[in-house]
């Protein structure tokens, strides 16, 4: 009844509507955090909170589908409860999670891929300084159906970081 409630108050399609007082607190997020330790310690999967001043969980984000080899890449995701949409949170958060992926984690290339039509994620990655790079069509399975992706990119190179080449997997060639 409440998951009802709360999906019938969603602002746009991708919008899970807001969040119950049961789902904004650190309790409620170190339990996803303890589900995802393995994907975490196995450098697959990254997922950090955003809390207001209060201490509230206001959203995530994300850095998922970490490869490393030859291209240390990931994909961005990210959520912020539009209950505290137009607040800056989003940028915020986005902002931070690309620099630990670049500087922390190590990564060379970010990816976030955008729906055609989320404008307002549109417009997040272009004010992060991402780029266009294309549409990927039937990318990823959402919501029952295959849908495409508008895929934005940062690189390292895009922020004025140097990648350490040497961590790249480099088969020789026969």
């Amino acid at each position: 009844k409440q998951a009802h409630l709360i999906m019938s108050k969603a602002k746009n399609k991708w919008d899970n509507g807001p969040k119950s007082d049961a789902e904004l607190t650190k309790e409620y997020f170190k339990k996803i955090l303890n589900a995802q330790k393995d994907r975490r310690n196995n450098d697959q999967f990254y997922d950090l909170a955003v809390f207001n001043l209060e201490g509230s969980l206001v959203g995530n984000v994300a850095l998922m589908e970490v490869a490393r080899g030859i291209s240390h890449t990931a994909y961005l995701g990210y959520t912020i409860s539009n209950n505290y949409w137009r607040l800056g949170y989003g940028k915020e958060a986005v902002r931070a999670i690309i620099d630990i992926g670049f500087k922390d984690i190590k990564l060379h290339r970010i990816e976030a891929g955008i729906e055609p039509g989320n404008i307002r994620s549109v417009k997040l990655a272009k004010s992060l300084g991402m780029r266009r790079e294309g549409l990927k069509k039937k990318a990823i399975f959402l919501k029952g159906k295959w849908v495409d992706l508008i895929m934005y990119t940062l690189t390292t190179e895009d922020v004025g970081i140097k990648f350490d080449t040497s961590q790249l997997i480099q088969k020789p060639r026969s």
